[in-house]
């Protein structure tokens, strides 16, 4: 069986950071959040990844990444264009907006030929989940049989403001329902979202699994990710032309609800560190920096 394959979703606007948070430094060397992905990623027995960007940033995406990466990985690049849309369907005027981490995985087919992987580029997960998922995608998975690896709620928030993620239900080792939150705020013992602009809010206990878009998939599900496409645009095009977005845990809910796959459920302790607000950076370049310091990561990651 070919190897997993790696797949970094690095094609996002960064709206609520305020730029192409991708490419900026978390240390004084020059790394980006994706290098220690990557780098823990070749660590646990990736050595293909596939990095799904957009036009506009290709040049300078290459340049700080793939020049240095490039030499001790195999790096492709698909692109996310706006315009890989099913014929019948037509842009709706004024969108600018991707169309989400389904369409964007999607790109990346034509290099998927094998069990893959798929994160965020600007979220740092820590060694230990890219294992286990490296292991899961060698041993266990099958068309039909995919994961995601679960971090505890308390281990993924931000400070500065609200995040998205999804909230998950699991039975055992498998999960049952994953349900998007857009708007979860932290508070004390937990965290609170909203669905209507604040004017009420649920609280979510610390210790709830959610997701923060690590996947081990079957290449199959690519086949239903490319049916379900069309489908979603029907639904959402007339009542959110401008913003609707297809995203990976809407359509594993819908697969789950349909008994059409299921999806094992990793859990993991590790802490997550991104960067979703300007204020995040501190943090993150502080963390970085003290798992460099405990001998976690050497001063330089990818030595010639």
């Amino acid at each position: 069986m070919a190897k997993p394959i790696l797949a970094i979703l690095a094609a996002g606007m960064g709206s609520r950071y305020g730029g192409l948070k991708q490419i900026d430094p978390v240390d004084n060397e020059g790394h980006l959040i994706i290098d220690f992905s990557m780098y823990d990623a070749k660590l646990a027995g990736f050595e293909k990844v596939v990095c799904i960007i957009k036009p506009e940033i290709e040049e300078v995406f290459v340049e700080r990444v793939g020049n240095r990466v490039g030499k001790h990985m195999d790096i492709k690049y698909a692109m996310q264009l706006p315009d890989t849309i099913p014929p019948k369907f037509k842009i709706p005027e004024g969108r600018v907006k991707p169309w989400g981490t389904a369409h964007a995985t999607l790109a990346a087919k034509e290099f998927i030929d094998a069990p893959f992987c798929v994160i965020n580029a600007d979220d740092f997960y820590g060694r230990n989940s890219f294992k286990q998922i490296f292991n899961f995608l060698s041993n266990d998975c099958a068309p039909g049989r995919h994961a995601l690896v679960s971090y505890q709620l308390e281990n993924t928030l931000t400070d500065y403001g609200h995040v998205a993620r999804g909230v998950c239900k699991t039975e055992g080792k498998r999960l049952v329902s994953i349900t998007e939150r857009t708007r979860l705020e932290k508070r004390l013992g937990g965290a609170e979202f909203t669905e209507d602009d604040g004017k009420t809010w649920e609280f979510v206990p610390n210790g709830t699994p959610v997701s923060m878009n690590f996947w081990g998939f079957n290449q199959d599900i690519l086949s239903e990710f490319e049916e379900r496409f069309p489908i979603f645009l029907g639904d959402n095009l007339p009542t959110n032309p401008l913003k609707c977005e297809y995203l990976l845990p809407s359509v594993v809910n819908e697969l789950l609800k349909e008994n059409a796959a299921t999806f094992d459920a990793i859990p993991t302790t590790e802490k997550w560190y991104g960067i979703t607000y300007k204020e995040d950076m501190p943090h993150i370049k502080a963390a970085i920096a003290a798992l460099k310091e405990s001998g976690k990561y050497p001063p330089r990651l990818w030595v010639n």
